[in-house]
């Protein structure tokens, strides 16, 4: 039975209009994909419900490191806009803002930070708190003097054990230190991907945003007022679902969103190719993958591989920052531990958390509405696909979904990506 459209709020009013612009297209000869992609690139962005203003947020460019961590983890993002903060008063968006830091980058800066203090011990060239933390991780790992031979914390055929084996004690000697409070936010540019400042006008279309938050794997797009120069608006890939989430019952959602996963072709990657990480293996191993697989998350995996026991995100990363007083009775931190260790955390410090309902789960045959709903009302960013056994089959996520729903026609983008905020010159990745 075809459920009722939701007309009561803001995303389902946008589901409204494009049921007109859907039921308007009198060409017999589009299919549902290319009036879909006709309906979404007649409705500006201007038209998307504005984020909570707590989301719509900038970082300072003098910020340090542990207050970017701080406010990112207290409004709940994984992004935000970096603001320069010696930029004229009038300056247009492109000079105002350089970049987005992420905790993705954030991750990058601590392993980095694990995998070179090692080294520097290693070297002998170690001294304050480089040699404090090496010291720590190699005692961690059981290693000796001998235990780093990575050069590159980004190698995919290397790694630092050390690195990899962080303990309890070294989370508390860096973010205990003046080097982490101080360190800027301006002054890690060349430590990590900066996230290109991809910007809409409030005059692009939802099919642009829709692309950018899939094909071309933006996790949020900053609108920008011309005028102003300013953000005006942050669209990101769970708020895209959240709205789609408020549009079952309206005729162009029941038709596309009543197919079944395996006739869409999902999950997009086979078992075999699924990044995952063992609960024995150190958490830091978690991050590293995501790290050089360019993904968001992962599942950690029973020792045989076949059972997911928990998920792990690259915002995650947040907890190792913010909360290293949990890991304190670890020498060595796995990937289960960790699980645990935050599900107690969050347990006691928020009460609700869809952390502390386990891996969340569904079967092929699932559609692709059943899906949208799931993530929307857990507040989750992927999905894990399993077979009758709950033997780990694929993963969907977010960028998965939106994927799905529209496609890039020939040429579409033109000269769209000109004027985008290059990478520094001294990015490492």
């Amino acid at each position: 039975m075809e459920e009722s459209p939701r007309c009561s709020s803001p995303e389902a009013e946008v589901g409204m209009r494009v049921e007109d612009l859907w039921d308007s297209i009198q060409e017999p000869q589009l299919s549902p994909s290319e009036k879909l992609n006709s309906c979404f690139d007649s409705i500006p962005v201007s038209s998307f419900p504005p984020a909570p203003s707590s989301q719509v947020i900038d970082i300072p460019s003098d910020s340090s490191l542990a207050a970017a961590v701080d406010t990112l983890s207290k409004s709940k993002i994984i992004s935000a806009p970096v603001r320069d903060v010696d930029a004229a008063e009038d300056a247009s968006w492109i000079d105002k803002y350089i970049g987005i830091v992420e905790f993705a980058g954030i991750a990058v800066w601590l392993l980095h930070q694990s995998d070179a203090a090692a080294q520097k011990s290693v070297s002998g060239s170690a001294d304050g708190l480089a040699k404090k933390v090496a010291n720590v991780t190699l005692e961690a790992s059981g290693q000796g003097s001998n235990g780093v031979s990575s050069d590159d914390v980004a190698s995919e055929t290397t790694d630092s054990e050390a690195a990899a084996s962080m303990g309890g004690s070294f989370l508390e000697t860096l973010t205990s230190s003046d080097f982490y409070k101080k360190t800027k936010v301006r002054d890690i540019l060349g430590s990590f991907r900066w996230a290109p400042f991809l910007a809409l006008q409030k005059s692009d279309s939802f099919l642009t945003m829709l692309l950018l938050l899939s094909k071309y794997r933006m996790k949020s797009l900053p609108v920008v007022d011309l005028g102003d120069g300013k953000i005006d608006n942050i669209i990101t890939q769970s708020a895209v679902v959240h709205m789609l989430a408020e549009c079952v019952g309206l005729h162009w959602f029941e038709d596309w969103g009543t197919k079944k996963l395996f006739e869409l072709g999902l999950p997009i990657m086979k078992p075999s190719r699924l990044v995952k990480v063992s609960e024995d293996e150190p958490v830091l191993k978690a991050f590293q993958l995501m790290r050089r697989k360019g993904i968001g998350g992962l599942p950690v995996v029973e020792a045989n591989g076949k059972k997911a026991i928990g998920n792990i995100s690259i915002r995650d990363v947040q907890y190792l920052l913010t909360a290293p007083e949990i890991y304190k009775d670890y020498r060595s931190i796995r990937a289960k531990d960790f699980v645990s260790l935050v599900r107690s955390y969050l347990k006691e410090h928020e009460g609700t958390s869809p952390r502390l309902l386990g891996v969340i789960t569904c079967k092929r045959i699932d559609t692709i509405k059943d899906i949208i709903l799931k993530l929307d009302s857990y507040k989750i960013q992927r999905i894990y696909v399993v077979d009758d056994e709950d033997n780990l089959e694929g993963v969907i996520t977010l960028r998965d979904i939106i994927s799905k729903l529209v496609h890039e026609p020939r040429g579409y983008f033109g000269d769209f990506f000109d004027g985008v905020v290059p990478l520094p010159q001294n990015s490492r990745v």
